[in-house]
């Protein structure tokens, strides 16, 4: 039997979902049992709303998670449509360390939902790898990146970031670990 497809959100119901998503991030982020009224309340919806989009914590934090990793991926195409291939892989790699702090902060609510004996699964990171693998390809077509590097490779190049706190001064050092990520790439670039 074919699944019935949800139908798009009306423009106000998308922006409560969208502020409640936002709002959760940095409460979830501070606290990862912060309660769920504190969070409708400052998003600005009722309860009756808050619940009709996320029915319980464990929908919530997923989505936080599964939107976050989307919103990274989504950009990549945006950076290649404005930037130098090797130039948008950069960028989004800053892009992508922000989103690694920001799960970082919320990587306590993240155990508390999916660490439970019969809960639900972290989502795959499956977007992220595709975008990694858009840029790589992009940059390899333009001779900026060195040829046959993988999203697999990649992310493991990368895997630095997870192991810095969101709560020190942790943007230089990133800067500095992507920077080196960055060199690695471009050595032996056919157009360098």
């Amino acid at each position: 039997m074919p699944q019935k497809k949800e139908a798009p959100l009306r423009s106000d119901a998308q922006r409560n979902r969208e502020r409640i998503l936002e709002v959760a991030l940095v409460e979830l982020t501070r606290c990862a049992d912060a309660p769920l009224s504190a969070i409708a309340r400052k998003a600005g919806v009722g309860q009756g709303t808050f619940y009709r989009n996320f029915p319980n914590r464990e929908a919530l934090v997923l989505e936080i998670y599964r939107h976050e990793m989307q919103q990274v991926a989504d950009s990549a195409r945006r950076l290649l449509d404005t930037r130098a291939p090797d130039q948008a892989l950069r960028a989004w790699m800053d892009r992508l360390a922000t989103f690694a702090m920001a799960k970082a902060g919320l990587a306590d609510a993240i155990r508390q939902v999916t660490g439970a004996p019969g809960g639900p699964a972290k989502p795959s990171p499956t977007p992220v790898a595709a975008a990694a693998d858009l840029l790589l390809r992009a940059g390899e077509e333009a001779g900026t990146i060195r040829p046959g590097v993988t999203a697999d490779d990649f992310l493991l190049a990368i895997a630095g970031l997870w192991g810095l706190s969101p709560q020190e001064d942790w943007q230089p050092r990133a800067t500095r670990l992507l920077d080196l990520v960055m060199d690695g790439l471009r050595a032996g670039a056919p157009g360098r």
